[in-house]
């Protein structure tokens, strides 16, 4: 089990980063909270989750501990995998899965693109407390007020919330609805992509 690397960051993308570690370069998988405080050319360290497979050997990177083993318990939920189980962290915040599940807020766990009613429902039955109970104030989604300028990479966002699980309306419309004058304005595609993130959380 790699529990957690420290390197130097080569490139971030928009679902993932390079790091080196003792010269070479590892693929971490991310959210967008977490590629958001990695800078290329500085070291960072990830608190990590690999994930085995007949096939591939895949790295999940957070920033916090406690992303990591909620990304872990999640997929104890039969249904769950890597990919959903980051999509959920993508959507919501570590607290904010602890209050959803906790309060049996299945209209918020169904904003997880892939996560249906009955879905919601075995995370809550399956779950229980092992997620531990809430704090107070905490907050469903990543909180991020930033986003982007119209011109910035929309056609990398849209893809990467189609790979999160959207479908493709969705994505452009959540793009759409956070660029231009009436949306979020910065001057970077990850800002846009945690803006549109946080659209779709809340719809």
């Amino acid at each position: 089990m790699i529990a957690s690397v420290r390197g130097r960051v080569l490139q971030v993308r928009l679902d993932s980063a390079v790091l080196e570690v003792g010269g070479v370069g590892l693929l971490v998988q991310a959210t967008p909270a977490t590629l958001a405080e990695l800078r290329t050319g500085t070291e960072a360290v990830l608190h990590t989750s690999l994930v085995v497979r007949e096939e591939s050997l895949t790295l999940f990177g957070f920033t916090a501990a406690d992303d990591r083993d909620v990304f872990e318990s999640v997929q104890t939920v039969s249904g769950i995998g890597p990919r959903l189980a980051l999509a959920m962290l993508a959507v919501h915040t570590p607290e904010g899965l602890r209050r959803a599940v906790a309060e049996e807020d299945l209209a918020a766990l169904q904003r997880v693109p892939g996560i249906g009613r009955k879905g919601a429902q075995r995370i809550v039955l399956e779950l229980g407390d092992r997620l531990g109970p809430p704090s107070q104030g905490a907050s469903p989604a990543p909180a991020d007020d930033a986003g982007a300028s119209p011109d910035a990479g929309h056609g990398q966002v849209v893809d990467a919330l189609v790979g999160l699980g959207w479908n493709l309306k969705q994505a452009q419309d959540a793009v759409a609805a956070v660029s231009g004058p009436d949306g979020a304005a910065g001057p970077d595609t990850p800002a846009l992509l945690r803006a549109a993130l946080r659209h779709l959380g809340r719809s």
